[in-house]
């Protein structure tokens, strides 16, 4: 009897260990189709807002619209800039190049998208207070764009004391208070100044970015360059001797990484560019290069078509493989190119 009861609960113990095994099995297969489903749920890319109409519900909020629904000059451009930033804070899953825990540690396509719209997002800051607000070189820095363009180029790892995300969030705060000087008209030191040359500087860093994407979407595959680094001066120098050819590929573990890159960079510029379009009509209308902007954006537009691929492709530039990194450098470049012929009219007399 005694040998009986021994087996009965050896039997009894078994089954709830079993029991506790699946139990725990079930739980981590639902915790791991969670994590999966909630990673491709924040690898989704925001969508495409008007930036006219976020402008207006803006300053209609903050009782700076008049009756004639006209914006400041430059209003539209910064708040452009709030938005992407907003954007970056607010998607689904909020910032999470920073992120420390699952879903978000395994990530890496969507922080190289945020990467490419905050360095975007830098260079317009800091477009706006070097060049925008100032009316000549000798003149005072905006208090408050002083204050914004520092926090945007905070750590984009750091998620404590203080968070990537707290530091972004002080500098939208401070483009608000900008934004509300630059609508009251009885702030007359809070100024934005739309001309060709402040334009230009601007596209100047914008056609740089492009230029580099470019070189670093085409390296997916490796090829063989001539090194043009001093050319066009005779008395150019370096301060190390380099060959007169590179060999330049991508890392073929960064090859998705520089393709998001360049499509959050793309999707903050078109944002920005229309932005543009409305604060600077008159000067690009004056240098009959208005359309020349729209043809910027056309082009940038093409680079946020869906990926229909289940990941990035690399195959060889006429092989049998589609190679989606050289789709978006030719986007990038045909953009980069517009940029360089509307420079070229923003200078003319």
């Amino acid at each position: 009897m005694a040998n009986l009861l021994s087996k009965l609960a050896f039997w009894n113990s078994a089954d709830q260990a079993s029991t506790i095994a699946k139990g725990v099995g079930m739980g981590v297969v639902a915790a791991s189709v969670l994590t999966v489903g909630l990673g491709m749920y924040w690898s989704s890319e925001p969508e495409q807002f008007d930036v006219v109409a976020a402008a207006k519900d803006r300053a209609e909020q903050r009782g700076y619209l008049n009756n004639s629904k006209q914006l400041v000059v430059g209003y539209t451009t910064t708040n452009a800039l709030y938005d992407i930033v907003d954007t970056l804070l607010n998607k689904p899953g909020g910032f999470i190049t920073n992120d420390i825990m699952p879903p978000g540690l395994f990530l890496d396509n969507m922080p190289s998208w945020e990467f490419g719209a905050l360095v975007q997002a830098r260079d317009l800051a800091r477009a706006l207070r070097k060049e925008f607000s100032r009316s000549q070189s000798q003149s005072t820095e905006d208090e408050n764009l002083k204050i914004a363009e520092p926090q945007f180029n905070f750590d984009t790892k750091s998620w404590a004391l203080p968070s990537s995300e707290s530091e972004y969030e002080r500098g939208n705060q401070e483009l608000l208070k900008y934004l509300d000087r630059l609508a009251n008209k009885s702030e007359t030191n809070a100024q934005f100044y739309a001309r060709a040359d402040n334009l230009n500087d601007w596209l100047s860093d914008v056609s740089t970015r492009l230029g580099s994407l470019s070189q670093r979407l085409s390296a997916s595959v490796e090829n063989v360059r001539e090194n043009t680094d001093l050319a066009g001066d005779a008395q150019a120098t370096q301060s190390t001797e380099t060959g007169d050819y590179k060999y330049v590929k991508t890392p073929w573990s960064e090859i998705d990484n520089v393709f998001y890159e360049a499509r959050g960079a793309a999707w903050a510029l078109i944002h920005i560019l229309r932005a543009v379009e409305v604060d600077f009509v008159f000067v690009l209308q004056d240098k009959n290069a208005l359309v020349s902007l729209r043809q910027i954006i056309r082009e940038l537009e093409a680079t946020q078509t869906t990926v229909w691929a289940p990941m990035i492709l690399n195959g060889s530039g006429f092989g049998m493989m589609a190679n989606h990194s050289l789709v978006m450098a030719s986007y990038i470049t045909r953009a980069n190119a517009a940029i360089i012929d509307l420079r070229r009219l923003l200078n003319q007399g």
